[in-house]
């Protein structure tokens, strides 16, 4: 790390929890998004503020006009283009200390085990439940530690999980119904930048390792009362399929 990113990190080089040391970890460390969206966007933006060294954009969508009120990473000219092209652009011109790879397509059962490998962390920014659970099942599956956030209306909540301590989504939510629809209703573009913001800081923290991560416990925001809760999530359920005792679903991904 030279003089110029001495001077651009030098808000966090001062902190004694960060350092040139911490600054070295999050230079060398490799996160994943997935999902460059409402969520995607502002994480990636302060992912790459930081200086992440690595980050994984991966979405298969393309920009839509309405994607602008919350998707800050777009901007009108990248309309009707690729998510994660136009995502790694912007990000690389951003910070050019940052390399970003590009996996264009949606994350499958065929393809997430290959994609989720190279990376420390993965930050779950999709916005439905079939891609959550696939995320939640693979990450556990290979060891990766990830962070998953849901939003809708004036609100959102959401959980870092670390594989071996301490609960999954499944463990929490149990198994989806068979036929449950994936809603996209609305959203005040800033709640996604609040719990972006958030994904991103337990993305640092656990590269830095500092901190407590919001293992075992849910954060809920309520944008209208402008307030946060904090609820305790008990330990590994022995009744998930992933984690529990059984484990019918281990290894299936």
């Amino acid at each position: 790390m030279g003089k110029t990113g001495m001077e651009r990190y030098s808000r966090h080089i001062v902190l004694k929890k960060i350092g040139t040391a911490g600054q070295k970890r999050l230079l060398g460390a490799r996160v994943l998004v997935a999902g460059a969206g409402g969520l995607g966007s502002p994480a990636a933006l302060y992912l790459a503020a930081a200086g992440v060294g690595t980050i994984g954009i991966a979405d298969g969508d393309v920009v839509e006009l309405s994607n602008l009120q919350r998707q800050i990473l777009y901007r009108p000219n990248d309309v009707g283009g690729k998510k994660a092209e136009s995502a790694s652009r912007i990000l690389a011109d951003f910070n050019p200390d940052v390399r970003v790879d590009v996996h264009d397509g949606f994350l499958t059962t065929g393809n997430i085990m290959d994609v989720i490998a190279p990376y420390d962390f993965i930050l779950d920014g999709t916005d439905n439940l079939s891609s959550k659970f696939l995320i939640n099942d693979a990450c556990v599956t290979a060891r990766k530690p990830f962070t998953f956030a849901g939003i809708g209306s004036f609100g959102g909540q959401m959980m870092t999980c670390i594989p071996g301590k301490g609960p999954c989504c499944r463990c929490v939510f149990g198994e989806p119904e068979k036929g449950a629809p994936n809603r996209r209703g609305g959203v005040v573009g800033a709640v996604c930048g609040v719990m972006g913001s958030l994904q991103a800081m337990e993305a640092i923290k656990f590269i830095l390792g500092i901190g407590q991560p919001l293992a075992g416990r849910m954060l809920v925001y309520d944008a209208l009362s402008s307030e946060f809760k904090l609820l305790r999530i008990p330990s590994v359920s022995d009744d998930c399929p992933l984690c529990g005792r059984n484990r019918p679903l281990y290894g299936r991904i």
